[in-house]
């Protein structure tokens, strides 16, 4: 019964921190749970999707991560750009 409980503060534990860094809260839920250290250690781990760069895609225009290999509305292979777009989270600096 202990290491039932264990487990779940370790599931709900990662399921928030993989929710607050963009991820599903389901995902690192059974995650953290079924390996309840080195599960959260991942979800604190894991990349915050605020934070990486974006592109277009140079056919429909749809704004896509860095890292994506092909446009998710129209298919197309995207190469790596030449500009890149600022991340959702920068914020520009404030003229006071």
């Amino acid at each position: 019964m202990g290491y039932v409980a264990i487990a779940l503060g370790f599931a709900f534990a990662g399921g928030i921190v993989g929710r607050v860094k963009g991820s599903s809260f389901v995902l690192w839920f059974l995650i953290s749970g079924a390996i309840p250290l080195f599960g959260l250690l991942a979800a604190i781990a894991y990349r915050m999707e605020s934070n990486e760069l974006r592109r277009r895609c140079p056919q429909c225009g749809r704004v896509t991560k860095i890292y994506d290999a092909l446009c998710t509305r129209c298919g197309a292979e995207l190469e790596f750009p030449e500009t890149v777009i600022a991340p959702e989270s920068w914020k520009p600096p404030s003229t006071a």
